[in-house]
């Protein structure tokens, strides 16, 4: 009913693999760049203006915290794919 060597050879695979995963050489991972100087990606900015909306939290007098605004100014990450081949429809530019 069960082949004594399919077993021998299906065993001695898994543990192979087993071992390479267990104890082979990994890279490290990338670490992912930050989109914008300020580390908030298009979706926190005005397409417009260019300011960045996001708040973060600082440490203020008496070890109390407080949101401030970030204090970017303009986008510079990766322009996005939809830029490049469609212009903005809504709202008119004029």
């Amino acid at each position: 009913m069960f082949d004594p060597i399919t077993l021998t050879i299906g065993a001695a695979i898994a543990g192979a693999g087993w071992a390479v995963g267990r104890f082979g050489r990994r890279g490290k991972p990338a670490a992912a760049p930050a989109p914008c100087g300020c580390g908030h990606d298009l979706a926190m900015h005005d397409p417009q203006e260019g300011i960045c909306h996001a708040e973060s939290s600082r440490k203020s007098s008496y070890g109390l915290r407080e949101w401030v605004r970030c204090g970017c100014r303009r986008y510079t990450g990766p322009t996005p794919i939809e830029d490049y081949f469609t212009r903005p429809i809504l709202p008119p530019a004029e």
